[in-house]
C-alpha cells in the first residue's frame, strides 16, 4: 500500500541536500518525490496554503532511500529551486512496496 507524507521547506534557494527519515522507508522502497512552489495562505500553524505554479523551476533528483541509521529509514534527496531569490517549497514522499528484484545490465 502507497503511503505519502508532505513536508513544507521555507526559503530553498540553488541546489540543497535533504535528508527526511520515516519510518515506512528503507533502503529497498520504491520512492516517488515531487516537489512544487508552495504559497501560503495563514492558518493556525501556518502551513495552511496549496502548490503554485511559479515562473521558477522546483524539482528533485538523486533520490536515495536509506535503512535506518541510528531512528528511522528515510530518503535523501536534492532540492532544486531555480530561482534568485529563496521560495517555500512543498515537497510530496510517497513510499511504495519494496522493490521486488534488482536487475544488473
Amino acid at each position: 500500500m502507497a503511503r505519502s507524507i508532505r513536508i513544507l521547506y521555507r526559503d530553498v534557494k540553488g541546489r540543497s541536500r535533504q535528508n527526511f527519515n520515516w519510518g515506512p522507508i528503507n533502503k529497498d522502497s520504491a520512492v516517488i518525490i515531487q516537489a512544487a512552489e508552495w504559497g501560503f495562505s495563514g492558518g493556525v500553524f501556518g502551513a495552511a496554503g496549496r502548490p503554485v505554479l511559479g515562473e521558477a523551476n522546483v524539482y528533485v533528483t538523486n533520490v536515495g532511500p536509506h535503512d535506518p541509521e541510528g531512528g528511522d529509514g528515510g530518503v535523501e534527496f536534492h532540492l532544486h529551486v531555480d530561482w534568485d531569490a529563496p521560495l517555500d517549497v512543498m515537497v510530496d514522499i510517497t513510499v511504495l512496496d519494496n522493490v521486488e528484484q534488482v536487475v544488473v545490465v
